[in-house]
């Protein structure tokens, strides 16, 4: 069958359910899901802003935008769900799992640069050597910003 061919084998017209159709019911659940945690925290007024104000807020225009897209993409439609990419998945949350493992034990030095490369490999056309240097420049980045300029007590050498 061709790419545009809409016919099931059985002789019905198959259904393609596009992409941003998913994408956006999936920011409304977990939008949901957000407001349904934040709904015993007390919001406040805008004065004097509780606890709940803000993932609350943040939920409902995450929930707002994930309807939108939804109903825009039964309006135009748009390209049909594929099979998910699992390769980036693995390497995307493997290289921040890496990270919570080994930021204690080795610190930021080892940790940023080693997860960085791990999640690096998600895609196919992954080139090492520019890997490996926007690791240690985005590394040494965070070092200066999370170290010194926020003084946050992260451990950049942890073996020493």
């Amino acid at each position: 069958m061709s790419e545009h061919d809409t016919t099931a084998p059985e002789g019905r017209a198959a259904r393609r359910v596009p992409e941003d159709f998913v994408a956006g019911l999936f920011l409304v659940l977990v939008a949901a899901f957000f407001i349904w945690q934040a709904w015993k925290l007390p919001m406040g007024s805008l004065r004097a802003m509780g606890p709940g104000m803000l993932p609350t807020s943040i939920a409902v225009i995450m929930g707002v935008g994930g309807f939108l897209l939804a109903l825009m993409a039964l309006v135009k439609g748009g390209n049909a769900l594929t099979r998910p990419h699992v390769r980036g998945l693995f390497f995307v949350l493997g290289g921040i799992v890496l990270f919570g493992l080994t930021i204690r034990t080795t610190g930021l030095i080892v940790a940023g640069p080693l997860s960085m490369i791990f999640a690096s490999f998600a895609t196919e056309e992954v080139r090492p050597v520019e890997a490996a240097i926007f690791a240690v420049v985005m590394t040494v980045f965070c070092i200066f910003l999370f170290k010194f300029a926020l003084g946050l007590p992260i451990p950049v050498i942890a073996f020493m």
